[in-house]
């Protein structure tokens, strides 16, 4: 049963791939799944990821300070400077550049663990990564967002900011609680929470394409570079910085990944519940997980057949 599980979770391109088709073919299929459903299915997500940790997960912080400050530090600058200035270069419209900078602007996504174990890159390194920028997302997401794109709409800082606490911060915090006094019913969680954050990030995806299905595809080619270049920029700048200041690939690999994967499930649901319905703040973060997907599971791909040399 496991085995399928892990064969099921692993295939989560293609299944975002599936259901984004679809979802522009039919979009009556997903688009049920909005509204309070999105920031539920985020919920139980992050309760997933809690359930998994422990309070040992976070000393790893102290074992690898270096690594984990780089991998922060690049996340929250690389991706946000990034969005600003694909935006600004490409001249997006208000609405698609503030949703690229929203997303730009998020944590790490849940993928990023599942893409760093295919890569064959540091599994702990990356589920620390993602926990951190997920945490500390509470008030970076929020204040960069307004920061960088606050010029061009309207920005609720501190709605961002409340939002972001309810659906990342305490469901997280509940999990490691429960994992910590209830080891077995987080050991039996933890086998099928994959599984689900791949259906449930399929579902968000899907809704927000099927729900913006004419303004996706008369989004242009602007906003579809835009999205490409954006977590192009991720992923490579990631890689090269990492591998300049730590000295080892598989850190670097790691380190491409978390930065090039963005929580766009998250960027979703804040352009939701933030702007106002139909105004496509949220295209872009829907694009965003597709893309992401596609790039990270093609690396995971190459650097899987490509033993690191550190």
């Amino acid at each position: 049963m496991d085995k399928v599980l892990d064969k099921f979770a692993n295939g989560f391109p293609l299944w975002v791939l599936s259901c984004s088709a679809l979802a522009l073919w039919h979009p009556a299929v997903f688009t049920w799944f909005s509204g309070p459903w999105i920031t539920y299915g985020l919920g139980i997500i992050m309760l997933g990821m809690g359930i998994t940790l422990t309070t040992e997960d976070f000393t790893r912080v102290l074992q690898f300070p270096s690594w984990v400050m780089t991998g922060t530090v690049l996340h929250y600058t690389v991706m946000p400077l990034s969005g600003w200035a694909i935006a600004k270069w490409l001249a997006l419209p208000d609405n698609y550049a503030v949703g690229l900078i929203l997303v730009a602007c998020c944590p790490c996504g849940t993928a990023s663990n599942v893409v760093s174990y295919l890569a064959r890159a540091n599994v702990a390194l990356s589920v620390t990564l993602t926990t951190i920028s997920t945490i500390i997302a509470v008030a970076m997401t929020p204040l960069l967002t307004a920061l960088l794109a606050g010029s061009r709409m309207p920005i609720d800082a501190f709605g961002l900011f409340k939002s972001t606490l309810e659906v990342v911060l305490l469901p997280v915090v509940i999990g490691v609680i429960i994992n910590r006094y209830a080891p077995k019913v987080s050991q039996q969680a933890a086998r099928v929470s994959p599984s689900i954050a791949v259906i449930v990030i399929a579902l968000i995806v899907a809704s927000v394409l099927g729900a913006g299905r004419e303004q996706v595809l008369t989004a242009g080619s602007r906003l579809l570079l835009g999205v490409f270049l954006l977590h192009a920029f991720g992923f490579c700048l990631g890689y090269l910085f990492a591998r300049w200041i730590s000295g080892c690939e598989t850190v670097a690999r790691t380190i491409s990944i978390e930065v090039g994967m963005q929580n766009s499930g998250l960027g979703a649901q804040l352009a939701r519940t933030h702007f106002p319905a139909g105004s496509g703040v949220d295209i872009p973060s829907a694009i965003s997980a597709l893309t992401h997907c596609m790039i990270g599971s093609a690396l995971a791909a190459l650097w899987s057949r490509l033993p690191p040399r550190n």
